[in-house]
């Protein structure tokens, strides 16, 4: 298998700083104790496609309800990939909990965007059943795998990421 990406940890300042707006309690004491206990994604099996990404904090998703989870993640990730967050299947299947984009995308130059390519997963509850979601700091909440793409023969771009989310159309 051909290896062509590498996780990281996120700048402690910029974890603290996106914990602080995910989860609005807690501070600074709380934020760096999570941080020092972020685990980088890994895979459970040899057959595994998919990355587990660790929960780091402790999250109660009541139906209907959405919460941002910021990871500490980062991916440096080799030109040509691109890396796909999924829900883990466990808990979409148990739970219908979603990524509120469905699929999240992280490009190859997201890393380098100004807020580190810091990775989030914005989830949301959809139950049907009215089952809340427990979460434990430390869980596997969701998955990535990376994946090749293409692009078209007349492809003529030539852009530059600076930012995350939506900072490609500006």
């Amino acid at each position: 298998m051909e290896r062509i990406a590498v996780f990281e940890k996120v700048s402690l300042g910029a974890f603290c700083q996106a914990y602080a707006l995910a989860h609005n309690e807690g501070g600074l004491e709380e934020a760096g104790k999570a941080y020092k206990e972020l685990r980088l994604p890994e895979r459970a099996t040899t057959g595994s496609a998919g990355y587990d990404f660790y929960c780091p904090c402790d999250l109660v998703i009541k139906p209907g309800q959405e919460v941002m989870v910021p990871t500490g993640i980062r991916a440096k990730i080799s030109v040509g990939y691109v890396l796909m967050l999924f829900p883990r299947s466990s808990l979409g299947f148990k739970y219908r909990l979603q990524l509120d984009n469905t699929v999240g995308i992280i490009d190859s130059d997201y890393y380098y965007a100004e807020n580190e390519g810091h990775i989030f997963c914005k989830m949301i509850n959809d139950s049907r059943e009215g089952k809340t979601v427990v979460i434990h700091k430390g869980d596997r909440f969701a998955q990535g795998v990376f994946l090749p793409f293409g692009i078209t023969v007349d492809d003529a771009a030539d852009g530059k990421r600076i930012g995350g989310f939506g900072s490609t159309d500006k």
